[in-house]
């Protein structure tokens, strides 16, 4: 069985560090607004859960270890989502002092 084939596709995006962090800080944002949805959802199950007029043990324990379940999962991804955090708040910044430039023929974006 041979793999699959992949055509060469260069597109050619430049963005700058600032725009780059900035895409980061979103996608990392997003995902926590994903799990908060997670949440909202989790809580809405427990919500009707209990509103039943004959919830049995059995529903009610069925229900706290499907919840348990998922809220360890957003935890865990939370905990990723916090690394991503830290790492892209070490990225460096440029300066010009950094760069030795006079910022107007260079693409270090520091002017």
């Amino acid at each position: 069985m041979s793999l699959p084939n992949i055509p060469d596709i260069e597109p050619h995006i430049t963005l700058t560090r600032e725009e780059v962090i900035n895409l980061l800080l979103s996608s990392i944002a997003m995902e926590e607004i994903g799990l908060s949805h997670l949440i909202n959802a989790e809580a809405e199950k427990i919500q009707k859960i209990i509103s039943k007029d004959c919830l049995t043990v059995k529903e009610a324990i069925v229900t706290q270890e499907s919840v348990e379940k998922i809220l360890r999962n957003i935890i865990k991804t939370q905990m990723l989502l916090q690394f991503k955090l830290e790492d892209v708040l070490k990225i460096p910044t440029l300066d010009c002092d950094d760069c030795d430039c006079d910022c107007d023929d260079c693409d270090c974006d520091c002017d």
